[in-house]
């Protein structure tokens, strides 16, 4: 019976890592981590309802769907420290999917961003369980430098109207920027908007680069709020406000959506769950080499999945890590999780007791929070290291870019995706190969391409193959031994195919190699292999390829191959070394 209690307890805690950081917690931390807490949920309220906005929904629902996923993680995550909530690569992900669906019916559109969560989380859930976690290794960095760009752009413009203090048409990109010109050229825009706008986004980015350490976004708001009434902008000035938040928590909430909707916001649910794992491995694994720790990826996705989930039954929408929001935790002294429950618990405290704290804060300040943060992930410089460095992946993190922008989040990504296979796919078809010779001076030999001065041994061809030899690519190596054997400076009476970087042959290939031996033995030229890999030549031998190739065609390595080479024939050659 103890054992049996032993091993629940001890998986109790490997499932619900918050039960061993309660178990442990010493009451010495507590007061570091509720100051930490009270730090946070400031900077959480006017992030969340910015998000929210910018997700196309309410400002409330930012707040929602920050509670519940900082309550849920300090239960299920295995990071000391990790702050979870509405995040500005996601939102608009989440716009792009819910809005065509919602239109203007604000119900569907919160229950269609429910059913996301909802979604998103059992996709994290599959990727932890199943430790399918390399599936976002195709997003390369390419990719997420054009994506996170583009995203940031979108961002930008989608709230450029609030910060001006007009609304804009729902529509395309290109849509909306034509609709600000407009508004800008008529001088229809608001200019008290305007102004508080544009000074709030110049103080969070000035207080963010000269006081990085300062909380730029909580002054910038709070002064915008206490401002608003001292002044009466609302009410002389028609400016738009926040207004009252409702009152109370969250509801639990199934979302009713149609199986139609399901299906349509499944492939983006998918991509939010990559996103989110990317995201948060990389964030997780930083923070736990900065405090000498170690994480489980597939927990820490497994405990974003339950976040999803549980902000998607109680009227929030998808969220992730923050990268941003973690480290003012951090600098504020945060020792545990119990930090984020601390801010969970102060957000609820002030939507039960204080929905109106909040009422006079300006729209264009919220605008400028959101345009700040999505300023802070913008990668040109990544985009020009790329230009310089290696012009197809700039290629593809441009078309990330330009897919995400102009035609849309998913089928943006997915052509970015598509095309990164496509590069592969062809470098796989066309690998690197090379005629090999002797350079002095040098040991070994080298590719001849590279050293021209090399000197060849009479009769012999040393062809080097760079890559595994397959269905796609076993005709070009054919046909590449052929014209290295027909270019080669004297007849040739023997090919060594350098094979050190051959890691497997299919049966395709292994069909050529016997065609290619019978090619070569009929024109008298040997064929043998110099470096290939053990389990290599397994494969052959299973194949039977080796009862028409030989066993003996086998060397360790191109020096020895040479030297049996010039064994056999009696080759009056001397080498670099021996002159």
């Amino acid at each position: 019976m103890w054992k049996f209690a032993h091993t629940g307890l001890k998986l109790g805690q490997q499932w619900l890592p918050g039960i061993a950081m309660v178990r442990s917690y010493q009451l010495a931390s507590f007061k570091r981590d509720f100051f930490a807490g009270l730090a946070l949920a400031a900077v959480l309220v006017p992030v969340g309802m910015g998000y929210a906005q910018a997700s196309g929904l309410p400002a409330i629902y930012g707040l929602y769907a920050t509670i519940l996923p900082l309550l849920v993680y300090a239960l299920f995550g295995p990071s000391r420290i990790m702050v979870l909530g509405p995040d500005s690569t996601l939102a608009a992900v989440i716009g792009a999917l819910i809005l065509p669906l919602a239109g203007t019916n604000v119900e569907h559109a919160v229950a269609l961003a429910g059913a996301l969560a909802l979604l998103s989380g059992a996709f994290c859930l599959v990727i932890g369980l199943f430790r399918l976690g390399l599936i976002a290794d195709l997003l390369s960095k390419p990719i997420r430098i054009g994506f996170l760009n583009a995203i940031a752009f979108t961002v930008m413009i989608g709230q450029l109207p609030k910060l001006l203090g007009f609304s804009a048409l729902p529509g395309s990109l290109l849509n909306k920027v034509s609709q600000i010109a407009q508004t800008v050229v008529n001088g229809q825009t608001h200019t008290l908007a305007a102004i508080i706008g544009f000074l709030s986004l110049a103080g969070i980015l000035l207080v963010k680069h000269y006081r990085p350490r300062w909380p730029g976004i909580l002054f910038v708001v709070v002064l915008a709020t206490l401002l608003s009434p001292y002044f009466g902008w609302a009410e002389s000035a028609q400016l738009p406000v926040v207004g009252t938040l409702p009152q109370g928590l969250p509801n639990f909430q199934i979302p009713m959506v149609s199986i139609a909707e399901l299906t349509q916001l499944l492939p983006g649910a998918a991509m939010i769950a990559l996103l989110s794992f990317a995201d948060t491995s990389v964030l997780s694994r930083t923070l736990a080499q900065r405090s000498g720790t170690t994480v489980n990826q597939n927990q820490e996705i497994i405990a974003i999945g339950f976040a999803n989930m549980a902000t998607g039954l109680f009227q929030g929408f998808s969220i992730s890590a923050s990268a941003s929001r973690t480290p003012v935790a951090e600098a504020a002294g945060a020792q545990t999780q119990i930090a984020g429950v601390v801010g969970a618990l102060a957000i609820a405290l002030m939507l039960v007791f204080a929905p109106n704290l909040v009422r006079n804060l300006p729209s264009a300040a919220l605008a400028a929070v959101v345009i700040a943060a999505c300023w802070s992930f913008v990668d040109a410089q990544g985009m020009l290291q790329l230009y310089r460095l290696r012009r197809m992946e700039f290629v593809q993190s441009l078309i990330s870019f330009l897919g995400v922008a102009l035609i849309g989040v998913i089928p943006g990504i997915v052509i970015a995706i598509v095309l990164a296979l496509l590069v592969l796919i062809w470098n796989t078809w066309h690998p690197y190969f090379a005629v090999l010779t002797r350079v002095s001076g040098v040991k070994g030999y080298h590719d001849m391409s590279r050293h021209p001065e090399g000197k060849f041994v009479p009769g012999l061809v040393l062809f080097r193959w760079d890559a595994q030899l397959f269905f796609a690519n076993a005709e070009i190596f054919r046909t590449q031994v052929q014209q290295a054997i027909s270019t080669a400076t004297s007849p040739t009476r023997r090919v060594v195919i350098v094979s050190d970087a051959i890691t497997d042959i299919d049966v395709t290939a292994a069909e050529v190699l016997t065609m290619l031996h019978g090619e070569l033995t009929s024109r008298g030229i040997e064929l043998r292999f110099a470096g290939l890999k053990g389990q290599v030549k397994d494969r052959l031998h299973h194949y039977g390829t080796l009862a028409v190739l030989g066993e003996h065609i086998f060397a360790p390595t191109a020096g020895v191959a040479v030297n049996r080479y010039r064994k056999t024939h009696q080759l009056a050659w001397k080498d670099w070394d021996e002159v």
